[in-house]
């Protein structure tokens, strides 16, 4: 094994899966409510871990067995046989075990918001920031995740001036988080008549959601309007006062949430609030963090030009990574999975780099 350059120790290996160990037991004992949430999260993110841990082990173990087959007449032949496949599995075991072993971001696990709004580019923005949301709909379709729309604003051409929509489900934040930024989008507008292709953006903002134990409100920092609603005209307005607006003073943040029930307005309005508070102490922590980390992806600063999607030319580009495809349709169609592939690998190795840098 003296070639490789895998730095951790089977002590700390042997620490992680006793801790595996512990949790099991701890949870087969039954604990309260609050504990059990806490306990099996934390099982639940070390048990992949653990797999991978064990299969390494395993591995080591035959190998150093197939060694002492040599000094055996008998089983020399066998164990030269054997050997050479058991050390060329070696390094892509301790390549999966590294990425295993990187420090996870707690909230990967969470469920998310997903706030889209139009940037430059008037009615056509608002038409992309509409497209967009079709797109994180049929992607969290695909992933079997259940996409929730709470707050929209739609444009007069049937666009978006605003949405924000939860999203819940298996590893929800840990695949949409690089979906932050600005998204520019080239094409010739419905709403043009000389067929000259325009630039125009829209803003996706993906924050993980809060949970109580996050964010602890005081009553006495909120100011709570109840309204009434402007619905979408027809048989759609809505004449109760159900609109529920809070206004959290210390940091000035304002949500509003309209749908038919007051009550469950306040409910979505609150857990908006909770969410965007958290999101503001996490960044506030990631730009601390980050002075000397400027290049991880996915942290990103949401005025950044994450993506360029060029109709003519059907071709999605990610700036990040510099990957450029030729499917737009099916990107657009909510094919997600190899984008947001590679910029988890790219992440990884940067954060791998800077483990053994």
């Amino acid at each position: 094994m003296g070639d490789c350059n895998f730095m951790v120790p089977i002590e700390k290996l042997e620490q992680i899966k006793s801790r595996f160990q512990f949790l099991e037991a701890k949870m087969n004992d039954g604990v309260s409510g609050d504990e059990i949430a806490k306990l099996s999260r934390e099982y639940s993110e070390l048990r992949p871990v653990v797999e991978q841990i064990t299969e390494y082990m395993t591995l080591l173990e035959d190998m150093k067995e197939a060694q002492s087959m040599l000094q055996d007449p008998d089983m020399k032949d066998l164990a030269e046989e054997e050997l050479p496949l058991l050390k060329a599995r070696l390094p892509e075991i301790e390549a999966q075990l590294q990425i295993a072993l990187l420090p996870k971001d707690a909230a990967d696990a969470r469920p998310a918001m997903i706030e889209i709004r139009p940037g430059t580019g008037g009615d056509e923005a608002a038409l992309f920031a509409g497209d967009l949301l079709r797109m994180y709909m049929r992607y969290s379709e695909r992933m079997g995740w259940s996409f929730e729309i709470i707050e929209e604003q739609q444009s007069e051409l049937g666009g978006i001036k605003e949405v924000v929509a939860h999203v819940k489900g298996e590893g929800v934040f840990a695949r949409l988080k690089y979906e932050s930024g600005v998204h520019r989008v080239q094409r010739v507008p419905e709403t043009e008549s000389g067929g000259r292709v325009h630039t125009s953006a829209a803003t996706v903002a993906v924050l993980p959601e809060a949970e109580d134990v996050d964010i602890h409100i005081d009553a006495n920092d909120l100011r709570i309007d109840t309204m009434r609603s402007s619905g979408a005209g027809g048989q759609h307005v809505n004449t109760t006062d159900s609109a529920v607006r809070i206004t959290h003073i210390p940091s000035g943040l304002v949500v509003t949430s309209s749908e038919k029930s007051q009550h469950r307005n306040r409910e979505i309005a609150m857990q908006v609030l909770k969410t965007r508070l958290y999101d503001m102490e996490r960044q506030r922590i990631d730009s601390e963090r980050s002075e000397n980390r400027k290049s991880q992806v996915g942290s990103g600063d949401r005025s950044e030009r994450i993506r360029t999607y060029n109709f003519p030319q059907g071709r999605m580009t990610d700036h990040r990574i510099n990957l450029t495809l030729y499917k737009l349709d099916q990107v657009m169609g909510g094919d997600l999975d190899e984008i947001v592939d590679a910029l988890i690998s790219d992440a990884q190795a940067a954060l791998l780099a800077e483990m053994n840098g």
